[in-house]
């Protein structure tokens, strides 16, 4: 069961969002990638706790690493 990240269609399309929120998981990952900290983060979106954006980078990780293929 997803805590952090839901999908709905008549929100942004379908595009995965933090619960509770129109913010789309890959701006957060976007901004991660760029050298924003998660406190960083935090400050574009006080609204969303550390640990919601750290709860939602994680299931982020995990939904990839479980749903990926492996190369051999």
């Amino acid at each position: 069961m997803k805590k952090y990240i839901s999908s709905n269609p008549e929100i942004l399309g379908g595009k995965p969002v933090i619960v509770g929120t129109r913010i789309p998981v890959d701006q957060i990952l976007f901004l991660l990638k760029e050298g924003f900290t998660v406190e960083a983060i935090h400050e574009q979106y006080p609204h969303v706790s550390t640990a919601t954006i750290s709860g939602t980078v994680n299931e982020a990780a995990q939904f990839i690493n479980n749903n990926v293929p492996k190369v051999s």
